[in-house]
């Protein structure tokens, strides 16, 4: 016989010649000499290389051990005093009782909804997270909830968590923001045949998501091609004298037609504008001629204008002086200073006359 003694948290099982023989507690206890104690510790999982359903026969044993079997198509996440320990797969562990309380909760992966209690804390670990199939939906955005191709649920602003398994789970999503649409170089004719190029813009806002992502495809590139219908349909009418009075009338046409065709890809155009009209280098140069030409004609106008003016006022100021002596002696007064003021020398020549006509200048 030999002593073996266990201490305290921990257990001891007795086999004789590999066979399993009984469980044996903390204190001092006798075996014969052809038997063997493996010593386990209370704290950890029970392994064991023996068949775990044999060991099992013994009640006493089966009585300490907590066994979870785990099926095929399930996981259980464990947790040891309530903290998150590890993520069991398919097949049979035993824990000990006592001084760990194990809990576990069951995941069923047949479902790909997430219909246990577990926290976000614990979905995002790495053990658990290889099992998920995790969608982010943004801020300014929304989706569409697809399983197996067939619209489920409409998803708002969040993370979304799904276990993985062999149903097809996707989100399709669409930006909410209000959105800006532009048309660049578009090439038209006018109804006289002028060839011209326009830049147009729209703004525009997804307004129902299912019609724009389920009953619509691409719906971005149909609503670019209603614009170009529009603006090709409105300019076709009109000579180009004719658009470039109304401008700002190409774009309320343009968003009147759009708003009656979006509604059918669950879009609400917002505004419309005419960023540019652009005229070909020899259209340009024959308007420019043509602008020209009307500046020119208005500016002979006014120089005509001018100039009778300007007669008019000689004439008033001849007919004053004539009436007026006192006046046309002021008058040359006034010539005789601006011609003093711009030179510096004068060179006298014709003797006294030069003084006598100076005299009669300044005297009355």
């Amino acid at each position: 016989m030999k002593r073996v003694r266990i201490n305290e948290g921990k257990v001891g099982l007795v086999f004789k010649n590999g066979d399993y023989r009984r469980v044996i507690t903390a204190g001092t206890t006798w075996i014969s000499l052809s038997e063997t104690v493996m010593v386990y510790s209370l704290t950890d999982q029970f392994y064991t290389s023996k068949d775990l359903n044999l060991l099992l026969k013994d009640t006493t044993l089966a009585s300490m051990l907590m066994v979870v079997d785990v099926k095929d198509n399930e996981i259980v996440i464990q947790y040891a005093d309530g903290r998150f320990k590890s993520v069991l797969t398919v097949g049979k562990y035993a824990f000990w009782k006592g001084l760990v309380e194990h809990t576990f909760t069951r995941v069923d992966l047949s479902d790909f909804n997430i219909t246990q209690d577990i926290s976000r804390a614990i979905l995002t670990t790495t053990e658990v997270l290889k099992y998920l199939r995790v969608f982010v939906v943004e801020s300014y955005e929304k989706g569409l909830l697809m399983v197996d191709g067939k619209f489920d649920k409409v998803l708002d602003k969040g993370i979304y968590y799904f276990w993985k398994n062999t149903t097809a789970v996707t989100v399709l999503k669409a930006d909410m923001r209000q959105l800006q649409m532009e048309i660049s170089g578009q090439e038209i004719l006018t109804s006289d045949k002028a060839g011209l190029r326009i830049n147009f813009n729209c703004q525009y806002k997804v307004a129902d998501i299912e019609k724009y992502l389920i009953d619509n495809k691409d719906a971005d590139k149909q609503l670019y091609v209603l614009m170009q219908m529009a603006l090709r349909e409105y300019i076709g009418n009109y000579s180009l004298d004719e658009l470039l009075e109304q401008k700002s009338a190409i774009a309320e046409h343009v968003k009147g037609f759009l708003k009656s065709k979006a509604d059918t890809l669950g879009i609400e155009i917002r505004d419309c504008g005419v960023k540019d009209i652009i005229l070909s280098g020899e259209l340009r140069n024959i308007m420019n001629q043509v602008l020209i030409a009307q500046k020119q004609a208005q500016a002979n106008v006014i120089t005509r204008r001018e100039e009778t003016a300007s007669t008019r006022s000689l004439l008033n100021t001849a007919k004053l002086m004539e009436d007026n002596e006192m006046l046309f002696k002021l008058k040359e007064m006034e010539y005789v200073e601006k011609i003093a003021d711009k030179i510096n020398n004068i060179s006298l020549s014709g003797g006294n006359q030069v003084v006598d006509q100076l005299k009669e200048i300044f005297s009355r």
